[in-house]
């Protein structure tokens, strides 16, 4: 089952006394618009993986609807998948070495590599041949070093990015600050987000709408788009 979630009402309060409305972004149109979905991988969603994420199977038909919304409107929809590499590696050993067992960095390294099954994008995913695919190498498919990802959007016109993916509370919310701080227009698509636990969910979506940007519901989001 998806992740139950409502934004609180003290944390609606306190962005409309910041901002003067709950949404700020939902006026931009679907031309300058990317969906970016996070890590809908084999290795995050594969039942009896090591990082399996169950709930991000059950968002799987809310990420293809948003897709097919903005893709009809002309939207751009980008598939985002995370990649073990050399070079990342070398660039950020600590995570690599510090933050994970030995049996897990070599799971991870094994699993993420570019031509590893687990590194493939679900099956059950509407990819289409007029979306991007991109690969990234930290967290944040933003951050300096993850992805040319900032510099394609830009050189398509994109000005707003809807998150979808998995995990809400590590890529898909790192994703999400950055896209804000390089000035996109961004929204977390709640119930196209997933991670382990309800309350790691809640606490990354308040956060996310109190200082970065929109928090709505796919429902909502495909609306603008009709």
């Amino acid at each position: 089952m998806m992740h139950n979630f409502t934004m609180p009402d003290w944390a609606i309060d306190r962005v409309v006394a910041r901002q003067g409305r709950a949404s700020a972004h939902g006026e931009v149109p679907a031309s300058a618009t990317a969906l970016v979905v996070v890590d809908m991988q084999n290795y995050f969603m594969a039942p009896g993986s090591r990082a399996e994420v169950p709930k991000a199977r059950a968002i799987v038909a809310n990420v293809n609807r948003l897709a097919g919304s903005l893709r009809d409107a002309g939207g751009l929809v980008v598939w985002i998948r995370t990649l073990f590499t050399q070079d990342a590696l070398d660039t950020i050993p600590h995570f690599h070495h510090e933050l994970m067992t030995r049996e897990g960095f070599e799971a991870r390294c094994a699993a993420l590599a570019e031509d590893a099954p687990g590194s493939a994008l679900w099956p059950e995913l509407d990819v289409r041949g007029g979306d991007l695919v991109v690969g990234k190498t930290r967290y944040s498919a933003f951050i300096q070093g993850a992805s040319d990802l900032d510099a394609t959007l830009r050189g398509k016109g994109v000005e707003a990015v809807l998150v979808a993916g998995t995990m809400t509370n590590a890529c898909c919310e790192s994703t999400a600050r950055d896209a804000m701080m390089l000035n996109y227009r961004t929204t977390m698509v709640h119930d196209a987000n997933a991670t382990l636990r309800d309350d790691e969910h809640e606490a990354a979506l308040v956060n996310f709408h109190l200082f970065f940007g929109d928090v709505a519901g796919t429902d909502e989001v495909i609306a603008r788009y009709s």
